[in-house]
């Protein structure tokens, strides 16, 4: 008996308002927030075994032990359970989102808002998440992106968080951040999806280099520096590829920069202090997945398409290829030429 069917004596409703693709930490606890809300919910996961389990013990023990899992989700590994959804959540890492989206699209109800919730480039591509579901789904497909300052943890417990839905339409976008809105969570709308896809693909890049900083023992002084020229180069960034200053100045941008380059939790943050501590960048990783590895080198070769000066960035993406060492980075980033603050 499958994980949907195990699940019918619950107040579920006729179908699913919202599905949620991906079982992982970030993928259960906005499940959680969206039943939370009100909503039933589909937990879409690939492996049927790890569905089955969760659906049977209601509890997430490999990502969120100790979190039970409302009672209006139901855990499947059966994509036709995510037809019923009016909102689809993509909680998948960036650079899965073009596999998963081709094998589950058509499983997708007619004018399903698909809302992105990875946090990246796409490599090979250069694509932002975005791009890449237009591609996939088509131009027609209501396509939103969410992004914030959220841990997992924070939001599976229940504690006040703020985050940013983005959606070109902006009356999409404010439907969908009502969806998704519930007690413990606050969800802002903008229609600057370019914005808020940069502040979060761009933060996880500059929370490594803030973990390199407090890994080499350099002290709060020099990261606090690190992380205000990393950020001017965000938004130099932003500015040139139609974001806008405002949006980064948000949530989506400083809010989420601010989390993400000052604590342990974030994977970026702890994978970038590993490496300042003179770990290799395999052995850096400790086995989970930091964003911010695979979307540097993406994140310089837009910029320099541009020509746009990042050196916080390019720093990164030449530690985490293996191409430069930590202190010779440092060096050369002290070394170089004084400005204008503002430049």
């Amino acid at each position: 008996m499958s994980g949907l069917d195990t699940a019918t004596h619950r107040d579920s409703g006729p179908g699913p308002d919202v599905g949620v693709v991906g079982g992982g930490a970030w993928g259960t606890a906005l499940a959680n927030a969206a039943a939370a809300a009100g909503h039933s919910v589909t937990l879409w996961l690939r492996d049927a075994a790890m569905a089955a389990r969760l659906e049977q013990a209601r509890e997430n023990a490999r990502y969120l032990p100790g979190v039970p899992l409302h009672r209006r989700i139901v855990a499947t590994s059966d994509a036709s359970a995510l037809g019923a959804a009016r909102t689809v959540l993509m909680v998948t890492p960036a650079q899965t989102l073009r596999g998963v989206l081709t094998e589950l699209g058509a499983a997708f109800a007619p004018g399903a808002a698909i809302v992105l919730c990875a946090k990246g480039i796409e490599r090979g591509s250069d694509a932002f998440m975005s791009e890449v579901a237009v591609e996939v789904l088509g131009v027609s497909a209501p396509v939103a992106v969410l992004s914030g300052p959220s841990f997992a943890a924070d939001v599976a417990r229940n504690l006040p968080t703020a985050v940013t839905l983005a959606a070109s339409d902006s009356r999409l976008a404010a439907r969908l951040a009502g969806t998704l809105s519930g007690p413990t969570l606050r969800v802002y709308h903008t229609d600057d999806v370019r914005g808020v896809e940069i502040g979060g693909a761009g933060k996880n890049v500059l929370a490594i280099a803030s973990g390199i900083v407090a890994g080499r023992g350099l002290g709060d002084s020099a990261r606090a520096a690190l992380i205000a020229r990393a950020f001017a180069e965000l938004m130099r960034f932003a500015r040139a590829y139609g974001g806008r200053p405002e949006t980064l100045m948000g949530l989506s941008g400083l809010g989420d920069l601010v989390l993400t380059a000052s604590s342990p939790q974030s994977r970026n943050f702890a994978f970038g202090e590993r490496l300042g501590a003179g770990a290799s960048p395999e052995s850096a990783s400790g086995g989970k997945l930091a964003e911010g590895a695979f979307t540097a080198a993406a994140l310089v070769d837009l910029a320099r398409k541009r020509s746009i000066e990042m050196p916080v960035a390019e720093a990164v993406a030449a530690i985490v290829s293996g191409g430069a060492s930590v202190d010779g980075v440092i060096a050369a980033l002290l070394a170089r030429p004084l400005r204008g603050e503002a430049e």
